[in-house]
This record gives C-alpha cells, sequence and structure tokens, in this order.
C-alpha cells in the first residue's frame, strides 16, 4: 500500500470515531487500492469502549456483561505505533514506568543533610528573600515583625511556630540592629524545636509476623512510588516483603508495584483492575502469614478526603484486615504531598479519624516552596513524621530528621 492509500482510511477512521463535518467529507469514490490484509476488527472495538465514540456504521453491540478488557489499551498502543510511529514499547513505558535512576554513591548516602537542604531549597529561597528584605537596612521593631511573621504565614508554616518565631526574634532586640543569618538561626532553632517530637523512626516489631503497613493519601500524593521505595529499604535489611496491590482502581499503580516487586525482590498479591481492594487484602495477609512473610505492605487507592463513600471503602478494607489480624494494621501511613501548603492540614484531619492514621510521610518537597506545611502540621497533629522525600530516587526518601529539617529550610550550611 502506497503512503496516499494508506492516509485515507485513517482519516475516514477518525471522522466515524470522533465525528467530522462536511468539511472533512472524503473525496469521491476512487478504484481500490491492491487488497491488503485487514485491520483486525477488535481495533475498532477497542477504540469504541476507550473513547465512548460509535461509529457510524456500528458493529453489533456488546454484549452488555461485556466490559472493556485491559487489552485494549495495549491495542490502541498497537495502532498508534503503526499510524504516528510511537513503538509499542515506548507507549507502554509512560504508562508503567517507574523511575530506576543510578542509586546514590556512599559519599552521596551519607550526606543526606546536603541532599534535603538542595530538595528544601525552593522553600529555603524564598523565606530567605523575605527576611533579606525585611531586615537588610531597618531596624528591628514591631512592623518589621508584623512582616516577618507575615513571610512564615505564606510559607505555611502556621500561625502558633509562625507566632513563637516572632516572639523569639524579637526578645530583648527591639530598636537595635539584626542581620538575615541571625533570623535564619533563631528560625531554625524554633522549627527545630516544634519538629523535634515528631521526628520518629517507622519500628517494626520483629514478634509480629507479618507487620502490616497500611498507605493511604489523596490522588497523586506518591503511594505507590513510597511503597516501592519502602520495599527496598526493607529488602535491602534483609526482611521478607510482600506488596499487595490495593489501588485496584489504577492499572498503572498495579503495574508500578508489580515492576517494584520483581526490583526488590518481593511477593506481589495483586488482581485484576476493578477488583476487590478488601477481598485482596485478605487474601494477601492470610498468605503472608501461612509464608512467614515479616512485611506487608497494602497499597490502597488515592481518594480524596471529602468523598465519603471512599473514606467508608477505607473503613471496610481496615476491617477485613483485622478479620485475619485483630492487631493489623500495625502502622498506618499518611502519604502527603509537599505541594498542596494548607490542604494537607484537613488531609491529616480526615484521614486520621477514618483510618487512624499513625504517621506520615511527606513526599515532593524538592517541587515546592511551601515546605514550611510540615511544621504547622507537626504544630498542630503531633503526629510522627517517619520519612521525607526530596526526589525520584530510593534513597531520596529517607527518615525524619527535626534538626537537618530546620536548617535546610532556613537555608542554612
Amino acid at each position: 500500500m502506497d503512503e496516499r492509500s494508506d492516509d485515507k482510511p485513517k482519516a475516514g477512521l477518525f471522522r466515524r470515531l470522533f465525528g467530522g463535518g462536511e468539511a472533512m467529507a472524503e473525496p469521491a469514490p476512487q478504484a481500490p487500492p491492491p487488497p491488503t490484509a485487514p485491520e483486525p476488527a477488535d481495533e475498532f472495538d477497542s477504540l469504541r469502549r476507550l473513547f465512548g465514540k460509535a461509529p457510524e456504521a456500528a458493529a453489533a453491540p456488546l454484549p452488555v456483561e461485556e466490559t472493556p478488557q485491559a487489552a485494549d489499551a495495549e491495542v490502541v498502543r498497537g495502532l498508534l505505533g503503526r499510524w504516528f510511529g510511537v513503538g509499542e514499547d515506548a507507549a507502554a513505558e509512560e504508562v508503567e514506568a517507574v523511575p530506576a535512576p543510578e542509586p546514590f554513591t556512599e559519599e552521596e548516602r551519607r550526606n543526606w543533610a546536603a541532599r534535603l537542604a538542595s530538595g528544601l531549597s525552593r522553600s529555603s529561597t524564598a523565606l530567605g528573600r523575605g527576611i533579606f528584605d525585611i531586615f537588610a537596612k531597618r531596624r528591628l521593631d514591631e512592623e518589621a515583625l508584623d512582616d516577618l511573621e507575615d513571610i512564615l504565614l505564606q510559607s505555611d508554616l502556621g500561625l502558633g511556630p509562625a507566632s513563637r518565631i516572632r516572639e523569639a526574634i524579637g526578645r530583648g532586640r527591639y530598636d537595635k540592629g539584626i542581620d538575615g543569618d541571625e533570623v535564619k538561626r533563631l528560625l531554625a532553632e524554633e522549627v527545630e524545636r516544634t519538629l523535634a517530637p515528631v521526628a520518629r523512626p517507622l519500628t517494626l516489631d520483629p514478634a509480629t509476623k507479618p507487620f502490616v503497613i497500611l498507605v493511604v493519601g489523596v490522588n497523586g500524593s506518591g503511594k505507590t512510588t513510597t511503597i516501592g521505595k519502602l520495599a527496598a529499604k526493607f529488602s535491602a535489611e534483609g526482611k521478607r516483603v510482600m506488596l499487595a496491590a490495593g489501588d485496584t482502581f489504577r492499572a498503572a499503580a498495579i503495574e508500578q508495584l508489580r515492576i517494584w516487586a520483581k526490583r526488590t525482590g518481593a511477593e506481589i498479591v495483586a488482581r485484576e483492575q476493578g477488583g476487590d481492594a478488601a477481598g485482596l487484602a485478605f487474601d494477601a495477609i492470610t498468605r503472608a502469614k501461612a509464608d512467614g512473610t515479616d512485611v506487608v505492605l497494602m497499597d490502597t487507592a488515592g481518594r480524596l478526603q471529602n468523598r465519603a463513600e471512599l473514606m467508608n471503602e477505607l473503613e471496610k478494607i481496615i476491617r477485613v484486615i483485622r478479620k485475619v489480624d485483630a492487631t493489623a494494621p500495625h502502622a498506618t501511613l499518611l502519604v502527603l504531598d509537599a505541594t498542596v501548603g494548607q490542604n494537607a492540614l484537613s488531609q491529616v484531619e480526615i484521614f486520621g479519624r477514618v483510618a487512624d492514621v499513625t504517621g506520615l510521610v511527606m513526599t515532593k518537597l524538592d517541587g515546592t516552596a511551601r515546605g514550611g506545611i510540615l511544621v504547622a502540621i507537626a504544630d498542630k497533629f503531633k503526629l510522627p513524621v517517619h520519612f521525607v522525600g526530596v526526589g525520584e530516587r530510593t534513597e531520596d526518601l529517607e527518615p525524619f530528621t527535626a534538626r537537618d529539617f530546620a536548617r535546610g529550610l532556613a537555608g542554612l550550611d
């Protein structure tokens, strides 16, 4: 088939699938091209099911019980590859890929404080610029302290910490000069004082097998990637790890966990997309108990904290887990995306009430100037902060340390 004869069926296909007016009418019929092998009929069916468009010459309707299959996506990727030069492997990688960058060197691994400071650079730069603008050419007075408090609130540190920092900086220094570095030092001290009580490692009880960790959070917070990184850490410690692919709404989440399981040597329990997450949790923990698994990391579908029906489903998952082990889940981690700022406060409140959250993981600190929200959360809820993340590599998720975070947020070396 030459190039022109190949283009014409494509145009007709898109008009039938997505609609087209008279301006897009096909030219007058011409002699048919030499016969070629027809496209499989299921390519039309796959596009119809995925995009919800019925061609003008519709095939027989699908049976009521038939639903789009996972293979539909593979068919469409193949079509895109033939029509537009997108390889099937590349298209699949876009959906399923999990970052697998080069691991850190030993020197980089030891220098976590520097990596954290680099990840917090957007937050510290915004704070540092505001502090410099306030104190570069003026004495310390009430107006300067008001301006400082505004800067701290804009950085999402929260009213309580902002007020305490204002008081600490103003104590005994009225009508005196103060430079930005001194303000940063006092800021770091107060932030560390707020964070120190919540900087607690995630401790697994070796006598509890399996130790079940339920991971919850809203869409896009980084739950699945966090589970993969935790699996890598636990596996490196010699623990037997099982991943439970409980985000059954997203095929990509299931595939991501399959990749992490292969990469870390963990076992995985998964079902097809749309399966019952509570039933999967029951199966995973039952199998883990029988196999002597050390840790079960249970993924869950992302859900908005204001969607009552989705939060009810989460409660169901927890009830089913407790039918297998009345003491489980032994830890419930809420993964928070630092870029959402103040919205994280309502997430902690509602997930804490529904899922009895025992600890926090904050991700994406390197992608925002709102890293101060962790200070506000610690001040209000006093929940343990186990890990913080500042990048895609496994080593970019590390145990939380109050001093390193405080100095990084303040922009101190």
